[in-house]
């Protein structure tokens, strides 16, 4: 009891309570040490010595590379490894599942008894093609990292409009090819239609016999004493001239006004 107690001593429950793991990691339920500081964040820290980060692997000739040996040479007598001969090679495990179905063997229980009775090594690679893989690529010393400076813009180019009227230009190329594709289209599409067989061609004779008259509709009925006697309660223009040339210029007013009907106030000028 005592053991455990030490862990939860600094805890919300303290001795007595319950007591579980996460008490120890929860930061609202552990307390201050005394003469301590107060442990936040993250808990599990490695310690001082652990390094975060890929190591570099680059080979540039130094003097640590020197004394463990050059990319061609066997550097000196105490950091040589012995030959490749003397490591164990790794389980080609590809052709031992491909002599085991050969072989007519399934299931994973005869397929560990042939594993455990049959062995084969993947073979040992050459050793100069393989240095040539690990050994880095040459660079230029005059070679300079990063993206190039895009070349100023020419002033005349932007006071003359020659970007402005470059793609206008290239914009009405455009249109004229998609036109063309479009006309070619059109005419293969007519071309293949006249040539479809089982198709007659109208004639004048053909197109007369289901012509049909058209027929004016019949007009809307009226009572008989109103369909020429009929006139307005309120005659406000001299003659129907001077009646036409102010609904005339109401409409060609009505342009700049707001609403429907174009009755409303005048519209601002839009820029």
């Amino acid at each position: 009891m005592t053991a455990v107690g030490e862990y939860f001593e600094h805890t919300a429950t303290g001795v007595l309570g319950e007591k579980r793991d996460t008490m120890l990691h929860n930061q609202l339920h552990l307390r201050n040490k005394l003469g301590r500081p107060m442990e936040r964040g993250y808990i599990n820290y490695p310690g001082e010595q652990y390094r975060y980060g890929v190591p570099n692997a680059t080979r540039d000739g130094g003097a640590s590379e020197a004394l463990s040996g050059w990319p061609n040479r066997g550097g000196l007598y105490f950091h040589r490894k012995d030959t490749i001969g003397d490591e164990p090679l790794e389980r080609d495990f590809i052709s031992l599942n491909k002599s085991a179905v050969l072989n007519g063997i399934t299931n994973s229980q005869d397929q560990t008894q042939f594993r455990a009775t049959n062995d084969v090594r993947k073979k040992v690679q050459d050793t100069k093609s393989e240095q040539r893989v690990k050994t880095p690529r040459k660079i230029p010393v005059n070679m300079v990292y990063g993206v190039a400076t895009r070349p100023a813009t020419p002033i005349d180019q932007l006071i003359q409009h020659r970007y402005q009227d470059k793609w206008l230009e290239e914009t009405r190329s455009a249109d004229l090819a998609q036109r063309a594709k479009s006309e070619m289209q059109r005419r293969r599409i007519q071309a293949l239609s006249r040539l479809k067989p089982g198709k007659v061609c109208n004639t004048r004779t053909s197109l007369m016999r289901v012509y049909q008259v058209p027929v004016e509709d019949a007009p809307l009925w009226h009572l008989p004493k109103f369909a020429k006697k009929a006139q307005p309660h309120l005659k406000t223009f001299a003659t129907d001239r001077a009646r036409d040339l102010a609904f005339l210029a109401h409409s060609s007013d009505g342009i700049a006004r707001r609403g429907v009907c174009g009755q409303g106030i005048y519209e601002p000028a839009k820029m």
